[in-house]
């Protein structure tokens, strides 16, 4: 479910709290790493939860209106453009998705007033009223009103940060990688797609992303001291402690990850290691990284230190 840059990152903290000396052994961390992509995963469908519940809220709040002693006309004939945005719809009346939280014994049930709270907010709020009422409504606005929803309101709303707080200390290093990947989930959906093909994610199996980060962390500490000469035989002008630690790290890995697994192409390796460089180290980090380790892969190339499976996987 989870991609594999988001799994390098994961991968990129464990490393650097490892190599900064913290009182906790490769077995803890390691430990830590995979409860950390499970944590994640939960928090992904508690995130999309989130939807179904808003979605029931209004539902409710729609029915009371009507019943009232002198209803409106708006409260008897009620646009029903929240309910029926199809991102939403599908999200809550995913089969999968009730499949997944149930197996992972995740819900909401007990939070009734938080949703209706939010939802409140919500409907008070400049950008629902200008949906509700935009005069030409498109998939195209249906699915930007869904990641709104969930970036400014599902995401930031105190309260569920509250309850996350209290099911994990660990839930805010976890929170904006879930909350990112409901985003992309949201931004892939194409008008008319089913519900199974919106949640496509969910039938990956968790196992193999924590063969990839246990392997990935494990022989990044072991392979450590030879890539560390390696970079610094390369690295023009710098010495091995005048690198900036983040680079020094990412550096380690990708020379890790092009000897270990074969079916990943060298050039995914490279781009996606400077493109964490990116978020997590010096401006300056991209350029270096990429000169460091393009010098490098060249000469594991040349004495078969680097190989690759499958056709064209070496050069591409």
């Amino acid at each position: 479910m989870l991609n594999r840059r988001y799994l390098r990152i994961k991968v990129f903290q464990s490393l650097y709290g490892y190599w900064q000396g913290e009182e906790a052994s490769i077995a803890k961390l390691e430990k830590e790493l995979r409860s950390g992509i499970e944590r994640t995963h939960d928090l992904y469908l508690s995130l999309l939860l989130v939807f179904g519940e808003l979605r029931h809220i209004a539902d409710l709040r729609m029915d009371d209106r009507r019943k009232k002693h002198l209803p409106t006309a708006g409260d008897l004939n009620p646009s029903r453009r929240f309910v029926d945005n199809p991102i939403i719809r599908l999200i809550a009346e995913s089969r999968r998705l009730q499949a997944e939280c149930d197996k992972r014994r995740i819900s909401w049930v007990g939070h009734h007033e938080l949703f209706t709270g939010m939802h409140k907010a919500i409907e008070e709020s400049p950008e629902f009223q200008q949906y509700m009422a935009d005069p030409a409504p498109t998939f195209s606005k249906d699915r930007a009103f869904a990641a709104w929803l969930l970036e400014d309101r599902i995401a930031n709303e105190e309260h569920v940060q509250d309850v996350f707080e209290g099911r994990s200390i660990h839930w805010m290093e976890d929170m904006d990688l879930a909350a990112s990947l409901v985003k992309r989930t949201i931004e892939q959906q194409r008008e008319n797609a089913s519900g199974d093909e919106l949640l496509n994610d969910l039938s990956i199996d968790l196992k193999e992303e924590t063969e990839f980060v246990t392997m990935l962390f494990r022989k990044s500490i072991e392979l450590g001291p030879e890539h560390e000469a390696l970079i610094a035989a390369k690295a023009s002008n710098w010495d091995a402690d005048r690198i900036a630690y983040s680079d020094m790290i990412l550096m380690k890995m990708a020379l890790t990850e092009v000897r270990l697994f074969e079916q990943i192409p060298v050039k995914v390796t490279l781009n996606e290691y400077i493109e964490i460089a990116k978020a997590y180290s010096t401006p300056k980090s991209k350029n270096f990284i990429n000169g460091v380790l393009d010098k490098i892969f060249i000469e594991m190339k040349a004495d078969g230190r680097i190989l690759k499976v499958g056709r064209g996987l070496l050069e591409s």
